[in-house]
């Protein structure tokens, strides 16, 4: 189970590492009028986000592995539900970002800078939920 755990936190690094920069490419692409630079952003998104997808799957995945081989115990913690409902809430950003990916790439953004600028911090405040359930466990 050890090395399972290592996979899931190595995946969730990679994971978060392309949800912290995909948005600031999106902040990026929002401020630019020029059209190279538009075409250079949207190659950029498309294959972050093309690699990024595969890691939240594993991430996912080896979770999935962890919470089956513990689910006598996690299935009457509180901070368990309450880390799933946040892990949710990071799926639905992800699908979200690679929704922002097609807007871009058609050039049909109609947001500005400002607006991904305070996107692009929702995966922070994630992250800290996520490793506050899993460490601190509160309510437990």
């Amino acid at each position: 189970m050890e090395w399972v755990k290592v996979l899931h936190v190595m995946m969730m690094t990679s994971w978060f590492a392309g949800l912290f920069y995909l948005p600031r490419l999106f902040v990026y692409h929002a401020m630019s009028d020029e059209a190279a630079v538009h075409a250079q952003l949207s190659i950029m998104e498309r294959k972050l986000y093309r690699f990024v997808s595969p890691m939240m799957l594993l991430t996912l995945l080896s979770g999935a592995v962890l919470v089956y081989a513990q689910w006598d115990y996690l299935q009457g913690e509180l901070w368990f539900y309450l880390k799933m409902l946040t892990v949710l809430a990071l799926l639905v950003y992800h699908v979200y970002c690679g929704h922002l990916v097609r807007v871009f790439a058609e050039q049909r953004n109609v947001r500005n800078h400002v607006f991904y600028r305070f996107f692009n911090e929702i995966p922070v405040f994630g992250l800290i939920l996520a490793l506050v359930f899993v460490l601190v466990r509160p309510f437990a």
